[in-house]
């Protein structure tokens, strides 16, 4: 079926006449020529522009852009149709709550499924009739003419919904995995390694692809007809080629190394592209994909990485407690996968887009009134058209490659993580561009060295899980090759960071040759990889940071720690500690029992009090047992004749040491006492999670809201960011208006 387009104007099949050629109605009738031509549906059985005059006060007209019905005997007995279809304009991306008025008249009119689309993206929706919910279902597609009376085959399509798709494509990316196994005789790790390749190959295909299409086999052959005319004699397989492109194409994202190429035969890479065909990963949901992505690391490493996988259960409850807020920078030095990031990225892209949906139910309700609804039809279609433009104009905020945006703002400038380990460091960001981005401030670093964006009083956030028992050699020195040396990336960093940025590389530059415990406090202390993360953390925070960090239970007993709690407590206040069942970790690999702790970084008030109230514990108890004290080193002092025997000196230096260690006793009683707060603590049997990593009970949930009316109500701290509103002039432009500042036009 032909699209006929003259003279300005554009055939509409299902109206029988020409119709003037605008964005919106060129989608319409592009997607009508898909219904017919992919769906095999008839121009009979559908109709265009269809509208009901029962619509819900507030919630705007119910109206539908293609309507399809079962047959055309249905159609034309006005019977409840299957299908309702809403376009908009090719440019305009797809939110599904601003589709309100084919929803409206899909619920009302009795439909099965809603369509929203703008051909590059289509989403299909499982109607729930009778009400409007909040959030519509999403499921994978639409029955075509053949299955479209066929009940059964209508239902497995309404049961496919997005928890389905995740399983599904959680399977498919396992059988891919199996191919390479079987096939190329890879490792697990190297096997997925390349399924990583092809993953972005096909995101990058499928992303920049106009017309929709998918990474498809067909799409391959042709287009790898078309390169071997060309090739040069020394050029590259095709396959070899368009990963040459990706690794360009992503080259600023250290995802691959220059000299990398795919490892597998060609006809593996063939398999695999056509298993993936189904799916279009540019239009996928990011929570489809990516918790997919995210099941298939963790079974992939769960031997040998699997301590870079830290239970969702437990990143979800240690991000509720810490409750970060748009605008609040964020690291995670340990990364690992990247799961502490991606959902604390999750997290404030949801109150991003709650805050965004809450100004569109407000442009509604001001808008559809009582005497909206009093207009004549070609008057609500001008004010149609306003909202549509104020909904287009909101969803920059949540179009990453905006600018201007909030979400970009949140990808770009608030998510950090380093790790030590290439592949996990790698799979991090592989594993964030899946779930919607926020990869840019990832790095392949050690974790208590500075790099780039990740370095001292940087972060109102520090969320981790570091690597527990393993030790820094005392001979472990700091070299030449731990130094940054890429200038043009420096020079970038020292633009965006200015004069702190230069302090942060002094942390390598100045110390080559010294071993890396000299760096911290904690390294005379312990050399145990935990403890220095603990003093690492706390140093990345600002003043006021707060900080949720997965520790061994002995940090807390262990006789041998007691110098590094006094540590902490002199930098942080405790404002939680939960402990947990050591079953929640041995599914990813490890045998510690761990405890979940939470700090509040001193503010610098607090610093200054903290500081004055030792001095003072000090002078006080010391001027205690000066008398005690002063006799004892009098003697110990003694020369010639009068100085005390080898057994003496023995006996007053054990005095004296039963002394001082009462003293240091009673100056940290007194601290205490004099810096006094209440330390929640917590014990949880089931964490939401088995030895064997099935999903039980989780009490963590109920803990985190208990923990949140608990902090509020004793102002544990400050949250500095608000919620922000948005606001129409007159004149139209819209306007960004936060709780403190300048109001902020909003444009794409």
């Amino acid at each position: 079926m032909d699209i006929q387009i003259e003279n300005g104007k554009i055939f509409a099949p299902l109206k029988e006449k020409w119709l003037m050629l605008k964005p919106e109605e060129e989608v319409r009738q592009k997607y009508i020529a898909r219904l017919v031509v992919k769906y095999g549906f008839s121009i009979d059985q559908m109709a265009q522009e269809v509208q009901v005059s029962n619509s819900q006060r507030g919630q705007g007209r119910a109206m539908a852009d293609i309507v399809i019905w079962k047959s055309s005997k249905d159609k034309n007995e006005n019977n409840s149709p299957a299908i309702v279809v809403e376009c908009k304009a090719e440019h305009i991306t797809v939110r599904e709550e601003d589709y309100f008025q084919g929803y409206n008249y899909a619920s009302w009119a009795g439909a099965d499924f809603f369509v929203t689309t703008n051909l590059k993206e289509t989403r299909i929706f499982k109607v729930l009739k009778g009400k409007i919910p909040k959030k519509l279902e999403e499921v994978i597609n639409i029955p075509d003419a053949e299955t479209i009376n066929n009940s059964k085959k209508v239902g497995e399509l309404l049961k496919q919904t997005k928890a389905f798709t995740r399983d599904e494509f959680s399977k498919l990316l396992f059988k891919c995995h199996n191919i390479i196994r079987n096939n190329d005789k890879l490792s697990p790790e190297a096997a997925f390694d390349e399924i990583s390749k092809i993953l972005f190959i096909k995101i990058r295909y499928e992303r920049d692809n106009t017309g929709a299409q998918i990474f498809s086999e067909k799409e391959f052959k042709a287009a790898r007809e078309s390169y071997e005319k060309f090739r040069p004699k020394d050029g590259a397989e095709f396959y070899q080629f368009l990963f040459q492109q990706t690794k360009e194409d992503f080259k600023d994202d250290d995802l691959f190394d220059p000299n990398e190429v795919i490892r597998i035969r060609e006809n593996s890479f063939e398999a695999i592209v056509k298993e993936l065909e189904i799916y279009n990963l540019s239009t996928t949901s990011d929570d489809v994909k990516g918790i997919a992505f995210e099941k298939f690391l963790g079974k992939t490493f769960r031997g040998e990485l699997g301590q870079f996988f830290t239970p969702r259960t437990i990143v979800d409850f240690m991000v509720d407690v810490l409750d970060p807020q748009e605008g609040e920078v964020l690291c995670d030095p340990c990364c690992g996968s990247g799961g502490f990031l991606i959902r604390a990225f999750e997290y404030v892209r949801e109150k991003i887009e709650n805050e965004i949906q809450e100004a569109k139910e407000k442009i509604k309700k001001d808008t559809f009134t009582k005497e909206y609804e009093n207009l004549l039809e070609d008057e609500k279609g001008i004010i149609d058209e306003k909202v549509n433009e104020q909904f287009t104009t909101l969803n920059f905020e949540l179009d990453i490659n905006n600018p201007n945006s909030r979400l970009r703002r949140l990808s770009f400038d608030c998510i950090f993580g380093t790790d030590a380990n290439p592949r996990m460091s790698r799979t991090a960001k592989m594993n964030m561009i899946m779930h919607g981005d926020g990869h840019g401030g990832v790095h392949h670093n050690d974790g208590l060295l500075n790099v780039n964006g990740v370095f001292d009083n940087r972060f109102d956030i520090i969320l981790t899980n570091p690597p527990f028992g393993s030790r820094v050699e005392k001979n472990w020195k700091i070299t030449e090759a731990d130094k940054y040396t890429d200038i043009e990336r420096i020079r970038k960093y020292q633009k965006r960071y200015g004069k702190a940025y230069d302090k942060a590389l002094e942390q390598v530059n100045k110390n080559i040759g010294k071993p890396l415990l000299s760096l911290f406090k904690t390294g005379s202390m312990s050399t145990l990889t935990e403890v220095l993360f603990i003093e690492r953390c706390l140093n990345l925070l600002k003043p006021g940071g707060r900080m949720g960090i997965v520790l061994p239970e002995g940090v807390l007993n262990n006789t041998n720690l007691q110098r590094v709690r006094d540590f902490v407590e002199s930098q942080a206040k405790i404002i939680l500690i939960t402990s947990i069942p050591q079953d929640v970790f041995i599914a990813s690999g490890a045998t510690v029992k761990p405890s979940l702790l939470f700090f509040r970084k001193f503010t610098e008030e607090e610093a200054k009090e903290w500081k004055r109230i030792a001095q003072n514990a000090k002078n006080e108890i010391n001027a205690k047992y000066s008398t005690q004290i002063k006799p004892i080193e009098e003697k110990l002092a003694l020369r010639g004749k009068e100085a005390p025997t080898n057994v003496e000196k023995k006996e007053l230096r054990k005095q004296l040491k039963e002394i001082q260690e009462k003293i240091e006793s009673e100056i940290k009683a007194k601290i205490k006492k004099d810096f006094d707060y209440r330390i929640p603590i917590a014990e949880v049997e089931k964490a939401g999670i088995s030895t064997t990593g099935a999903e039980i009970e989780n009490e963590l949930i109920p803990l985190s809201k208990e923990f949140t009316e608990y902090r509020k109500q004793n102002q544990l701290w400050e949250n500095k960011f608000d919620a922000i509103k948005y606001e129409v002039m007159e004149d139209g432009k819209m306007f960004r208006i936060p709780t403190v500042g300048e109001p902020q036009e909003i444009y794409g």
